[in-house]
């Protein structure tokens, strides 16, 4: 029994540390509080941001499947930033508007998101020997080195037209491997990869490669593969982009809207709570005390994670809460129909939870299903809707199955064992 106590409030007291986690952080680990600058990222609509205007910089008006490209370009650079908050939508006939969370400097957005998307491959002359439209396609690929280890490296596929092209400078460049550059201090066997006038990798070539794919290698991970397989993958656009206008925006709601919001969510919670604790009575408190490790847990993960918060990711998190009451329900109803039957406090819950499992599994299971369509195939709030509803799943159900079950079965171990005690 004395084990049974300190176990139940070595579990309080771990609660109680995530709480105060994620209030104030932890300095020590670099861990920011939910309230503190770096704390959980807040959308647009939340939080303000940067508002940037791009022109397609051409004098024929471009195609609408162009504008879609690059679109779908400076998109697929946000997501890879993870500003998945962010809104990108056409304006008129030749330009982009791009809507970005959380930056107020809107050169800053400029700058990270690098922006007219002018690809151009040269020789250590300087010379240019390619330009994006002469690529068809670039991935992030890798290779298994053993021990668990990847090798991460870009896919890159050439047009038809551009493979004689590629052929003679890659020949022209291996053939001068001893040759110094005595500037950038390097040997001339590479083809620099530009972007905007911009160096982004110069690999190095080794011999000619006269078919239409090559790999591009280099000490990358996957963040940074992804982020070069992108820039390269911009440059296939037919034009490019300026920036025509750069304003910061305010949230649309604002600080006080925000805390209202807080305020509204705190007391719904608390209403459900008392709720739990009047029908289902030590069971209920103890599905409060999960729900509290719920929240706790879920602030302490989106401030890792970085995922932005907004209006949609809100609306996630009250979904999941919702799920994670409905586990607790689905147990605690199982339990009192074990105890109607005459079983024991012990055999019930045991039973109870082993009976309420699966149900609980089938219907998060398809929440997670949607959520992950969602993420894979939707853009801007969708995505960040998704990704906060994936998160608040698994958490209410490691809540509901594990620490309800856990200090249920403590209190047993504690003979706390009156039924009426357990919602008879």
């Amino acid at each position: 029994m004395k084990k049974s106590i300190a176990t139940f409030a070595l579990v309080i007291m771990l609660i109680a540390f995530l709480i105060s986690v994620a209030l104030f952080g932890v300095r020590v680990w670099n861990i920011p509080g939910v309230f503190d600058d770096g704390g959980i990222r807040l959308g647009l609509d939340l939080a303000g941001g940067s508002s940037i205007l791009y022109e397609a910089d051409t004098n024929a008006t471009p195609s609408s499947s162009d504008m879609n490209a690059a679109i779908e370009m400076i998109r697929h650079r946000l997501d890879m930033l993870n500003y998945t908050e962010a809104t990108v939508t056409s304006s008129g006939s030749n330009q982009v508007l791009v809507e970005i969370p959380g930056i107020s400097d809107p050169e800053e957005a400029v700058r990270l998101l690098g922006a007219s998307a002018v690809l151009e491959f040269r020789d250590p002359d300087g010379t240019v020997v390619m330009d994006g439209s002469d690529i068809a396609s670039a991935a992030t690929a890798y290779s298994d080195i053993g021990k668990g280890y990847r090798e991460y490296y870009i896919s890159l596929r050439l047009k038809p037209g551009a493979v004689a092209k590629f052929a003679d400078a890659t020949r022209k460049a291996a053939a001068r491997s001893g040759e110094y550059d005595e500037e950038k201090g390097r040997y001339k066997n590479y083809i620099s990869i530009v972007m905007d006038d911009q160096e982004v990798a110069s690999p190095r070539v080794e011999k000619e490669i006269d078919s239409d794919s090559c790999m591009i290698s280099g000490d990358y991970d996957k963040k940074s593969a992804d982020y070069m397989s992108g820039i390269i993958s911009a440059g296939q656009l037919p034009f490019a982009l300026k920036e025509v206008q750069l304003t910061a925006t305010g949230p649309a709601l604002g600080a006080k809207s925000l805390e209202t919001s807080l305020t509204a969510g705190a007391i719904g919670m608390a209403l459900i709570m008392l709720f739990m604790i009047f029908y289902y009575r030590l069971p209920g408190a103890i599905s409060a005390i999960a729900l509290v490790a719920y929240t706790a847990i879920m602030g302490v993960v989106l401030i890792i994670s970085q995922v932005n918060l907004s209006l949609p990711g809100i609306a996630g998190i009250i979904l999941s809460v919702g799920m994670a009451v409905d586990a607790n329900i689905i147990i605690f109803e199982r339990i009192k129909e074990e105890l109607r039957s005459g079983n024991t406090i012990k055999r019930s819950i045991d039973s109870g939870f082993k009976r309420a499992l699966t149900a609980i599994i089938d219907s998060n299971l398809t929440s997670l299903i949607v959520a992950t369509v969602l993420w894979n195939f939707g853009s801007g709030p969708i995505v960040g809707f998704a990704q906060v509803l994936w998160i608040g799943v698994l958490v209410s159900m490691f809540t509901a199955i594990t620490v309800t079950r856990w200090l249920v079965n403590q209190l047993v171990n504690m003979n706390v064992t009156n039924a009426k005690l357990y919602g008879l």
